[in-house]
């Protein structure tokens, strides 16, 4: 029977550890978009604003990961007492570290303003940028924002 070496266990686990952060630094695309319509609508468009939101909600997630390889890090350092305080000190930092990244994320969204026809005003939010211009006829659908034509 093969014998594993500790250093190739510590070094499998922080591999491991690194694909599983860079697993969630990397940006995902979401197209999810939000309306308030309950019925078409032909509406002009009178502006389009790109807002940039900061995540003030983060899930954890962040802190999680980052205790976890901060600490698993900081066991590949020294032996005995000074490996423990080095596992505690990577995993408090690695926290701190994962957190801040998680909370300074910040996603675009598209808030359109849009006067109806009937001189009633609207804003739709999105995620994707709209491929229409301000002054231009749509039609506001409960799927979102359709050429008038």
């Amino acid at each position: 029977m093969k014998q594993v070496s500790d250093f190739s266990l510590r070094e499998r686990f922080a591999n491991g550890i690194a694909l599983f952060l860079l697993a969630l630094v990397l940006p995902v695309s979401a197209s999810a978009q939000s309306y308030s319509v309950s019925s078409a609508r032909p509406a002009t468009i009178e502006s389009i604003r790109e807002v940039v939101q900061q995540n003030s909600n983060p899930s954890g997630l962040g802190l999680v990961a980052g205790g976890l390889i901060g600490g698993g890090l900081g066991s590949l350092i020294g032996s005995g007492t000074g490996r423990t305080v080095a596992t505690i000190v990577g995993a408090v930092g690695g926290g701190y570290v994962g957190h801040n990244l998680e909370k300074s994320k910040t996603h675009v969204v598209y808030e359109i303003a849009v006067r109806y026809d009937d001189r009633t005003w609207g804003t739709i939010r999105q995620s994707s940028s709209p491929p229409f211009h301000v002054g231009e006829r749509v039609l506001v659908t409960d799927r979102g924002l359709e050429p008038l034509h």
